[in-house]
């Protein structure tokens, strides 16, 4: 029966592939390019990749155009042969197809389409004068990456390609651009160019006239506007894919031309939407080597927190960052430890078998950590206003050093800057009803959920989601096409992508919340330590 049932389920599957009711998403993240094949039912069906890496050239953290177009053909190329394996097809369309990437970052190119300096990835920091001479005069933060931050920088150095400038953009903007011919943007990437109006889901055009004021100080005539892509909206018509389109991405000459694009997105965008975090009062938290929590907002901030960055969703709604450079990987130095301490005792164990112990062990710590305190400062961090980092374990001689309290404070401390950034926002008085949390470090079902619950006191959703993320994000809004004049994009999701989906919700509990408090008066207090450890160390 079973048997059965799977060869039912691979001919729906490759009728699915062969009619075109497929959508391809394709995402270009900081260390891979991944394709997403999904089915009518958002199901991924197949999947292609390929690892790439920035590189630091001339001082600038770039990527080439030519590696772009070679990762982005390579995915694509391993994804039909993925296809043709499994199903025995090999498509030629598709129902829809959407491209999302890094979002900020620096892309401009003069009126013949050249680009006119290497790209400027989101990692460079060289715009300090221009975030901060914005965010004063706009009354809003613009961070370093921000693509009006690289602009402006590149008036106050008087970089000679400034003149020339005819369009900039981002590389998911950049990749559709020569897909279809359209120098389009969808809201939550534009949102990371420049400030978006949650009125007209534009962009903000008071700022731009005070840009612009600014800019004909030194750089009289240029309309910043002009230079921008067009901005759009999930599920509106972004164009189809032409015949050079349907070449760069398949140089053989399979894919056909006239396969309908969503507006291209960001990777904040559509890791809300693999979250289902779109709506307002919902919000996902993504642990990696960073840790960032982003939550959508009912009204727009009253005050310019330097904490937070504000886009907005792919649907235009206004959206809080707070964006921490240190993740878990200080979490992932101590198990390695405990790992080899394991192997010397003679009872080796597996990586996943020694964050299980480490993790479990945590839930038996104090609420507080026991008095122990911990940074996971491998690099500076902004919000704490640190340049450079310096891993501490740090401790009173009352406090109560042992296993579980070491690791409770060690994921107390993964979650200490996020936590302050989210402080920030409920004095704000902004309410969140879930937070959706994704990352190695949730494996472990209930730990790093529960005291998470305890850091941010909201409650902590974990579930079953698509494993292709910001790819299979891409892929569901490429599908919303069909289905954009029905329904907006939160119900969309809810009741067609996520209905029925296993999600494990963890409330916090009020003794951990007053242990975390604790923990993170300390952790306030211990930042002079942090901050002394950078200067002497």
């Amino acid at each position: 029966m079973a048997q059965d049932h799977d060869d039912a389920r691979r001919d729906e599957i490759a009728a699915a592939i062969t009619e075109g009711r497929t959508s391809l998403g394709i995402e270009l993240g900081s260390t891979r390019i991944k394709a997403c094949l999904i089915g009518p039912d958002h199901a991924p069906v197949a999947t292609g990749s390929h690892a790439w890496e920035n590189q630091y050239v001339d001082g600038v953290w770039t990527y080439s155009l030519d590696a772009v177009w070679a990762g982005l053909q390579e995915s694509i190329a391993t994804l039909l042969s993925d296809v043709e394996q499994r199903y025995g097809v090999r498509p030629t369309t598709f129902g829809a197809l959407g491209v999302s990437a890094m979002m900020h970052g620096y892309l401009p190119f003069d009126a013949d389409g050249e680009l006119l300096v290497p790209f400027r990835t989101w990692r460079n920091t060289s715009t300090g004068r221009a975030a901060a001479e914005l965010t004063d005069k706009l009354g809003f933060n613009i961070p370093l990456r921000w693509s009006i931050a690289h602009l402006y920088q590149a008036i106050l150095d008087h970089e000679p390609h400034v003149p020339q400038i005819d369009f900039t953009t981002t590389l998911a903007g950049y990749v559709h651009w020569k897909l279809t011919g359209r120098k389009v943007l969808g809201v939550g990437d534009a949102s990371g160019m420049f400030p978006i109006d949650p009125a007209t889901r534009g962009y903000d055009a008071t700022m731009l006239a005070q840009v612009d004021e600014i800019v004909a100080t030194r750089r009289p005539g240029l309309n910043v506007e002009a230079l921008l892509p067009e901005v759009l909206p999930a599920g509106a018509d972004a164009g189809r894919l032409t015949e050079e389109g349907a070449a760069l991405l398949d140089p053989t000459g399979a894919l056909q031309a006239g396969i309908p694009l969503c507006p291209p997105e960001g990777d904040a965008g559509t890791g809300m939407v693999a979250t289902n975090s779109v709506a307002p009062r919902t919000g996902n938290v993504s642990a990696g080597t960073s840790i960032f929590a982003m939550v959508v907002l009912e009204k727009p901030l009253a005050r310019v927190h330097h904490e937070l960055d504000v886009v907005t969703t792919p649907a235009g709604d206004l959206v809080a960052m707070v964006h921490c450079n240190n993740g878990a990987s200080e979490l992932n130095a101590w198990a390695g430890l405990f790992g080899e301490f394991a192997t010397a005792l003679g009872a080796s164990a597996a990586a996943d078998d020694v964050f299980g112990a480490l993790f479990r062990a945590a839930l038996e710590g104090d609420a507080d950590g026991g008095g122990l305190l911990a940074y996971n400062y491998l690099s500076g961090e902004p919000i704490t206003g640190l340049d450079a980092g310096r891993p501490l374990v740090v401790r009173t001689p009352d406090s109560r050093l042992t296993l579980a309290n070491f690791m409770r404070t060690q994921l107390y401390s993964a979650f200490g800057t996020l936590s302050l950034g989210m402080h920030v926002l409920q004095g704000e008085g902004v309410a969140i009803d879930a937070m959706f949390a994704h990352g190695g470090m949730f494996r472990t079902a209930g730990v790093a959920q529960r005291l998470l619950a305890a850091a941010i006191d909201a409650p902590v959703a974990v579930g079953e989601t698509a494993a292709e993320g910001g790819a299979w994000g891409i892929a569901v809004l490429a599908a919303y096409l069909d289905a954009a004049a029905e329904q907006d994009l939160p119900t969309y999701l809810t009741e067609r992508v996520f209905a029925g989906a296993a999600v494990d919700t963890v409330t916090p509990e009020p003794a951990d919340v007053a242990g975390y408090e604790q923990f993170l008066d300390r952790y306030r207090a211990g930042l002079a330590v942090e901050r002394a450890a950078t200067e002497a160390l």
